[in-house]
C-alpha cells in the first residue's frame, strides 16, 4: 500500500528531488501547495529548527505525515554563510539569479583556496504534528564555488557549486546523477535508514 506524506515545501524543483527519490519506496508525495499555499516562516537559527518548523505546519495543515529539509550552503572564506540564509541571501523573495550575483560579489578578490564550500541538508519526518520526536537524516555535499555560472541544469546555487569528483559544476549535472550525489539525496537516504530501522 501507498503511504501518502505531504513535502513541506512549494519549491518546484525540490519537490521534483525528492518525489524522485522516495517514489521507489513506495512513498506518495503530496505537495504542501495540495493544503495551502503558504510557507511557514523559517524563524530558527539552524537547518534542523527550519525543517522541524515547516515539518509540523505541514502536518498540522493536511493532517498526513509530513517531509520537511532546511539546506544550504556554507562558504569557507565567509565562516559559513549564507547557511540558513541561503535562499534569501540577497532579501526576502530573491531570485536564484540575485542570490547567485551576491555570492559572487562577496567573494571576489578570494582566490580558490579560500573558495571551499559545501551543501548542508537535514531532512525531518514527522509522524504527525505533534511529534515529539522527529527523525533526521543530514547530508553533506563538499566543493567549491567558481567564478561564473556554468550550465543550466537544478535551481539555486547549483551554477556556482563545483564538484570536484566530478569535474564540473553541479547544474552540469542531469537530474538523475545529481539525485545520487546531492546533499539532499545523502539526507534523504539517512532519513529512510531511519524509517526502515523503525527509529
Amino acid at each position: 500500500m501507498t503511504k501518502k506524506i505531504v513535502l513541506a515545501s512549494n519549491n518546484a524543483g525540490k519537490i521534483r528531488e525528492i518525489q524522485s527519490l522516495l517514489a521507489e519506496q513506495g512513498m506518495e508525495i503530496v505537495p504542501q501547495s495540495a493544503f495551502v499555499g503558504e510557507e511557514v516562516e523559517e524563524t530558527g537559527l539552524s537547518f534542523v529548527e527550519n525543517a522541524i518548523l515547516k515539518a509540523r505546519h505541514a502536518s498540522r495543515l493536511s493532517a498526513l505525515p509530513a517531509i520537511a529539509d532546511d539546506s544550504g550552503l556554507e562558504v569557507d572564506a565567509l565562516r559559513g554563510a549564507p547557511g540558513v540564509f541561503s535562499a534569501r541571501y540577497a532579501g526576502p523573495n530573491a531570485s536564484d539569479a540575485a542570490n547567485n550575483r551576491k555570492l559572487l560579489q562577496e567573494l571576489a578578490g578570494f582566490d580558490e583556496a579560500a573558495r571551499g564550500a559545501r551543501f548542508h541538508c537535514v531532512m525531518v519526518y514527522l509522524r504527525h504534528a505533534e511529534d515529539p520526536s522527529p527523525l533526521i537524516g543530514e547530508g553533506v555535499w563538499e566543493g567549491r564555488i567558481l567564478t561564473e555560472p556554468r550550465g543550466n541544469q537544478g535551481f539555486g546555487y547549483d551554477p556556482l557549486f563545483f564538484v570536484p569528483e566530478e569535474g564540473c559544476a553541479c547544474a552540469e549535472l542531469d537530474a538523475e546523477r545529481k539525485n545520487r550525489l546531492s546533499h539532499r539525496a545523502k539526507a534523504l537516504h539517512a532519513l529512510l535508514a531511519r524509517l526502515a530501522a523503525g527509529s
